[in-house]
C-alpha cells in the first residue's frame, strides 16, 4: 500500500516505537501506584517522556506536560477547564470538530458566546479579524496551528501577540503540526498547547496531551484515582496530577517516548523539509491535470504536508475508493471533521480527497499517486 493518509494517523512508525511498547507491556508497573521497582521505573519513564515533550514543544516546565488519550481529550480539558459563564471566545473557520463541538456545546448551554474569524476560498484567514471580534468579555482565542483539510498554517506568534496585548488566553490545537513542523509554545505566546501522539509525533494511537504555561489554572475535566492524597475528597491540585485521574496509557507513552528520541535524532526541521518537498512535488504534478481542483493556498512558504483535491464533480468517496481498489493508495475523502472549512471552500456536498505525507513517504510513491490521479481524471 502507498499510505497517504498521515493526517489521520501515521501508519509507519520508527521500529524503536514498537520495541518500546512491547518492552513496556512486559516490564512496566503502574506509575505512582506502588513503591516496588516496576512502579518506580514507570514513574521515572513517564517523567522522562514529559521532559522530552517539554523540550520539543517549548513548554517551560516538564510537570506542566499532561498526558491524555488524544488531542480531542486534551482540547476538552483545556476548553471546559478554563472558560466561565459569560465568557466570549474567538475561534476560526479552520477548526476541527475537536475544537468546534466543545465550544458549540458551551454556547448552546448559554455558558459562552462565540465568534469565528472567517476563511476565504483559499482557506486563509485575515488576522485583523481577531482584533475586530474582541469584546470586553472576550476570554480566549482557541485555534488550530494547521488545517487538517488544506494544510494552511496559522501564524501562532502573530495570534499570540494579539492575545498578550489584550490579556486573552491562547489555546492551540497542534494535532497536525507537533513533530512535523517546529513548535515552541513559549516563543509563540501559547498558553495551552494540545497535541496528539499518533500523527506527526509518530507514536502509538491512544497517546496525546497538553502543555500548560505556568500560572494557567485548568479545572479538572475528570477526577478519580491519582495515587497520591487518597484521603482527600477532591483531586490534587498540583500539575500534572490535577489533570491525570486514572491509570495512564504508560505502554503507549513509552512508544511515544521512543518516537521522540527518533524525532530528536532526525530533527523536526529535516522532517519538515522532507515532507514539504513531497507535498510540493505532488501539488506541482496534480495541479496541472485537466479537471483537477486543488484547495488551499500553495503560495505560502510554510504549510502542512497536505494536498486536498477533487476531480470535476466526482464524489470524493468514490474517488478515494478507486484510488484504494485500483491503485492501493490510501487517502481520506469526505468532510474530514472540518465542516466550517468545507463551507468556506464550497465543498460541502462533494467533500474532497485528502493526500497527506509524512517522513516515511518517498518521491516514488508521490509520482505513483500523481499518475493515478491523472488516469482517474481521464475517465
Amino acid at each position: 500500500m502507498i499510505y497517504l493518509d498521515n493526517a489521520a494517523t501515521t501508519r509507519r512508525k520508527p521500529p524503536q516505537v514498537i520495541d518500546a511498547v512491547v518492552n513496556a507491556m512486559t516490564t512496566m508497573g503502574n506509575a505512582a501506584r506502588g513503591a516496588h521497582s516496576s512502579s518506580l521505573e514507570a514513574s521515572r519513564a513517564l517523567y522522562d517522556a514529559r521532559c522530552k515533550l517539554a523540550k520539543l514543544l517549548g513548554c517551560p516546565q516538564p510537570d506542566h506536560v499532561i498526558f491524555t488519550a488524544n488531542s480531542t481529550e486534551a482540547l476538552n480539558i483545556a476548553i471546559n477547564g478554563t472558560l466561565n459563564p459569560g465568557d466570549h471566545v474567538i475561534s476560526t473557520d479552520l477548526e476541527h470538530n475537536s475544537v468546534l463541538r466543545p465550544l458549540y456545546r458551551l454556547e448552546e448551554a448559554g455558558t459562552i458566546s462565540l465568534d469565528f474569524v472567517p476563511a476565504d476560498r483559499l482557506g486563509n484567514i485575515d488576522y485583523a479579524g481577531f482584533e475586530r471580534l474582541i469584546r470586553p468579555e472576550t476570554r480566549a482565542i482557541v485555534c488550530t496551528h494547521g488545517s487538517n483539510l488544506t494544510g494552511t498554517l496559522v501564524d501562532l506568534k502573530r495570534v499570540g501577540e494579539i492575545c498578550r496585548r489584550n490579556s486573552l488566553l491562547f489555546i492551540v490545537d497542534a494535532s497536525q503540526t507537533a513533530g512535523a513542523v517546529p513548535v515552541h509554545m513559549e516563543e509563540m505566546g501559547v498558553d495551552i498547547l494540545c497535541f496528539t501522539g499518533h500523527k506527526g509525533l509518530m507514536g502509538p494511537q491512544g497517546t496525546g496531551g497538553l502543555c500548560v504555561r505556568p500560572g494557567v489554572e485548568i479545572r479538572p475535566w475528570k477526577v478519580g484515582g491519582s495515587g497520591v492524597h487518597s484521603y482527600d475528597r477532591s483531586q490534587p491540585q498540583d500539575y500534572p496530577t490535577r489533570l491525570e485521574a486514572g491509570t495512564l496509557n504508560s505502554h503507549g507513552i513509552m512508544g511515544l517516548s521512543a518516537a521522540l528520541d527518533f524525532i530528536q535524532e532526525v530533527g523536526v526541521e529535516e522532517i519538515a523539509r522532507h515532507e514539504a518537498a513531497l507535498t510540493r512535488r505532488f501539488y506541482d504534478g496534480v495541479s496541472r491535470i485537466d479537471g483537477v481542483t486543488v484547495y488551499g493556498d500553495f503560495s505560502q512558504p510554510e504549510r502542512g504536508a497536505i494536498v486536498t483535491l477533487n476531480i470535476r464533480d466526482y464524489d470524493s468517496a468514490e474517488m478515494s475508493d478507486a484510488l484504494s481498489q485500483a491503485y492501493d493508495i490510501a487517502t481520506r475523502p469526505g468532510a474530514h471533521c472540518a465542516p466550517r472549512m468545507h463551507q468556506a471552500l464550497g465543498t460541502v456536498d462533494q467533500g474532497a480527497v485528502r493526500f497527506s505525507f509524512a517522513w516515511y513517504n518517498t518521491q516514488e510513491e508521490v509520482d505513483a499517486a500523481i499518475q493515478a490521479v491523472a488516469e482517474l481524471a481521464q475517465r
